[in-house]
């Protein structure tokens, strides 16, 4: 997680502290899949977690900011592994780009403890309608793909508006994918990626920019 969180009351130095600081979440992850927000409770994290109830205060007011924090932790971890996936990617093959990107939240959302509910934001409907959640996530890929994809992505404000576009759009069909289908209904799936390929392809396959 970014030790720039400004969702924690303290921001962990010692190596100890930031364990603790991983329990709790790692135990507020486990136990979103098991109750849900609405049954969750920071008496139960610490509990889980094996820490006193005031370690949880120490570093978050109330449940909604640990969720918070979560979610966060969830981005820096997505991008993590987007960082991995491109490694081994050719900058000319986008394609294989953002099917890596694709792949890599699927996984996560089948894999990862909480994910399912809370990925890059607090679960609706307890999200606020001004939340920025998608915003946040189209800025972390649109510099990740920048830097992957070079002049092929165009100037940084055409490129984060496109990928805010997908964004949205893939949360739209994902959330409608997952809903009566805890792996994701594959066909629904399917027209996702086909959406952001047919989509991306007017952007990135088109002549690369004048020197």
């Amino acid at each position: 997680m970014s030790p720039a969180n400004t969702n924690l009351r303290r921001v962990p130095v010692q190596q100890r502290s930031a364990d603790r600081l991983a329990r709790i979440l790692d135990a507020g992850a486990g136990l979103l899949d098991e109750t849900g927000y609405e049954q969750l409770s920071t008496r139960a994290v610490a509990d889980r977690a094996g820490v006193p109830i005031g370690s949880v205060y120490r570093f978050f007011p109330n449940k909604r900011a640990l969720v918070d924090a979560l979610a966060e932790r969830n981005l820096d971890l997505y991008a993590e592994r987007i960082v991995d996936r491109l490694a081994v990617i050719p900058a000319q093959e986008w394609r294989a780009a953002i099917d890596a990107v694709l792949d890599e939240y699927l996984a996560m959302k089948r894999s990862v403890p909480g994910f399912a509910l809370v990925d890059f934001g607090p679960p609706v409907p307890v999200a606020d309608p001004l939340d920025q959640a998608n915003q946040r996530v189209a800025d972390r890929l649109a510099a990740l793909l920048s830097g992957h994809l070079g002049h092929r992505s165009g100037t940084d404000g055409d490129l984060l508006r496109t990928v805010l576009v997908c964004v949205e759009a893939a949360d739209a069909l994902l959330r409608l994918a997952f809903r009566s289908d805890p792996s994701g209904d594959p066909a629904l799936i399917a027209e996702t990626r086909i959406l952001l390929q047919a989509y991306l392809a007017g952007v990135l396959d088109g002549p690369p920019p004048a020197v």
